[in-house]
Order: C-alpha cells, then sequence, then structure tokens
C-alpha cells in the first residue's frame, strides 16, 4: 500500500472519469470547434455568474494570463508574501509581464483591506511603481489550506473599486473553501475581474484549469494563451474530466476535510510535534521539536509506504485528496502515533 499525501495533485482519474474522457465529443479547440470545451468552458462561467472562461492546461498558466492582461511591465502586484504567484510559477511575473510585487505579511497568506489600503503606491509619486492589480489566494497553501470571510474579500474589492485596481482570485482550491464556508460561486464572481480555478487538485482530473472574466477579456485572453503555448487540439478529453468533477466531486471534499481534521488533531497529541496550524480544508501543516530532524519524520513515514513533502525548516505537510481512502486514513493515524523519537 502507497500512500501518497504529499499532495492533492497526485489524484488520478476514477473508473468513471475515465469512460466519460473516453466517450467525449471532441474537434480543434484551436478553431473553438471542440464542442465539449465550448461546454464545458459555458458551465463553469454560467457558475460563477461570469461571461465567459477559457481552458488553460494548468493553473501557472491561468495565472500568468490573468497578470499579463491586468497590468502593464513595471506595474506591481498587491499580494499576501506567501502567494503562489510570487513563490511558485518560476518568476513568470517578471519574465512574461515585467512586473513586480508588495508582498503584504499576512496572517497564514491572508491580507487584510487595511493592508491593501496601505500597501498601495501614490499613483503621482512617480518614482514608485504603479499600482495595479492585488492578487489573493483561496485556499492558502502555505497558509495550511486557510480560507478568507467574504466580508473581507468585498472590503478589498471596494479598495481595489475606489482606486482602480484589478481584482485576480487564485481560485487553485476554491472549490474547497466553497465546501468548507458554505459558499456560492457566484458570491466569488461578484467580486472579482478574473478568476482561475484548478480541476487537477481536489477535483481529482488529470490536467487543467480555467480562467473566468467577461467577455472581452477572455477574448484578449485567448492571445496570451496562444503567445504562451496553451493552444490545445482535441482538449475535449480533458474537458470531460472536469465536467464529470463539477457532477460528481464537489461535495465529497467535506471527506477530505475530515480526514484532515482528523490527522490534525492526532499530530497535536503527539509529543514529537511542536504545532500544528488550525485545518480548514484539505492541507495540514505541522512543525517538530527543536532537534528532531525534519527529514527524519519523513524517511520514517516513508519506510511505512507514507509520503508527505516538507514545506520550510521544521515544518511538514499532509495533503488529503480523492485518492485517499479511509483504510489508508487509518493506517497513517496508526503509523503516526508509533513514531517515536
Amino acid at each position: 500500500m502507497e500512500i501518497n499525501l504529499i499532495s492533492d495533485t497526485v489524484t488520478k482519474p476514477s473508473t468513471e472519469m475515465l469512460k466519460a474522457m473516453f466517450n467525449a465529443k471532441v474537434g480543434d479547440d484551436v478553431f473553438k470547434q471542440d464542442p465539449t470545451v465550448n461546454e464545458f468552458e459555458k458551465i463553469v462561467a454560467d457558475l460563477f455568474g461570469m461571461e465567459a472562461a477559457l481552458f488553460f492546461p494548468s493553473g501557472t498558466m491561468a495565472n500568468q494570463t490573468a497578470i499579463k492582461l491586468n497590468t502593464n511591465p513595471g506595474d506591481q502586484i498587491i499580494c499576501d508574501k506567501w502567494s503562489h504567484i510570487h513563490l511558485y510559477e518560476s518568476g513568470g511575473a517578471s519574465f512574461n509581464s515585467g512586473v513586480n510585487f508588495n508582498l503584504l505579511d499576512g496572517n497564514r497568506g491572508m491580507i487584510s483591506m487595511e493592508q491593501v489600503k496601505n500597501g498601495i503606491n501614490d499613483p503621482e509619486f512617480y518614482h514608485a511603481p504603479l499600482s495595479k492589480m492585488v492578487s489573493i489566494e483561496n485556499t492558502t497553501n502555505k497558509g495550511g489550506g486557510a480560507c478568507y470571510d467574504l466580508e473581507e474579500l468585498q472590503k478589498i474589492k471596494q479598495v481595489c473599486i475606489d482606486n482602480n485596481l484589478k481584482f485576480h482570485l487564485d481560485g487553485a482550491r476554491l472549490w474547497n473553501a466553497l465546501i468548507a464556508k458554505k459558499q456560492h460561486p457566484r458570491q466569488f464572481g461578484a467580486l472579482f475581474d478574473t478568476i482561475s480555478v484548478c480541476f487537477s487538485k481536489g477535483l481529482g482530473c488529470p490536467v487543467g484549469s480555467i480562467l473566468v472574466s467577461d467577455k472581452d477579456t477572455i477574448n484578449r485572453a485567448l492571445r496570451i494563451r496562444k503567445i504562451f503555448g496553451g493552444n490545445m487540439r482535441q482538449s475535449g478529453y480533458l474537458a470531460a474530466a472536469g465536467i464529470y468533477a463539477l457532477h460528481n466531486n464537489i461535495n465529497r471534499l467535506e471527506e477530505d476535510h475530515k480526514r484532515a481534521k482528523e490527522l490534525g488533531k492526532v499530530l497535536s497529541r503527539l509529543n514529537w510535534v511542536k504545532t500544528v496550524e488550525p485545518v480548514e480544508t484539505n492541507i495540514v501543516i505541522f512543525s517538530v521539536n527543536d532537534g528532531i530532524d525534519d527529514k527524519l519524520v519523513i524517511e520514517k513515514l516513508k519506510q511505512k509506504r507514507i509520503g508527505i513533502s516538507l514545506m520550510a525548516k521544521n515544518t511538514l505537510r499532509m495533503v488529503t485528496h480523492l485518492d485517499y481512502k479511509q483504510v489508508m486514513h487509518e493506517y497513517v493515524i496508526d503509523a503516526l502515533e508509533k513514531i517515536v523519537f
């Protein structure tokens, strides 16, 4: 038994999802002639109450496209210092769009209205970059799957309106936030100029993210996607997986959240664990006591055929997902409780 808790990106399509993919009607999406992709994009746009959507091979490309659409070279993006677009997209914002960041020190990856307001450069002070876009991540990756309160996002939106800033949502794990907070996609569609949502994490698809916005923005995004090399041909096979996931894999995220919370409780009782971040969704981040080699923890679990990841010095991460079943969960709990230092 191999149990991979490194990420929720490790999931594989179920037999039912594969059947949906196999039976998909396809065409050439570069000519917008793939009926399944067209259907998928319409479903997601309607779900968020937005005008249009565009299918991308990755969340990074969707985010990078949003940055390109919402900024000009020399502009500045306001975001949390732990944001994926800053830390984990290979410097793409500077490489692709020539922008820099005002990195805010938020709470578990979440920034506040006051921080955003104070982080805006005076547009008349031409020595400083022009603040042009605010980007938030929901749920937060390095923040341990934390979820924003909708009220705070509404306050940030008003700051963006008052200061003529674009508002982008990196919703790689937005589906988890929607379930955890009992929210609806349209509540987010009403707030953001652009939203990227991923299907290859909690929803279990093999590939793909979607960018949603207004029709004009998505029409411009078509050209950016082409420039970035993101055009695909018979991508309806992948879109069919996304449609299947929307119909079958959203509500079951509650199971992932439940198991993650149970793991958090077990870890908090272990004498070699120093701290456990609050668990809201499917990510469990914990630190080990001073003097304990974090790599040794990984190795001890690896010997028991359990994989977890290192987030930072002495800080480890476990992520529950679609392929992490109850029998595996019970085995992991038993393995954790038997580790001795």
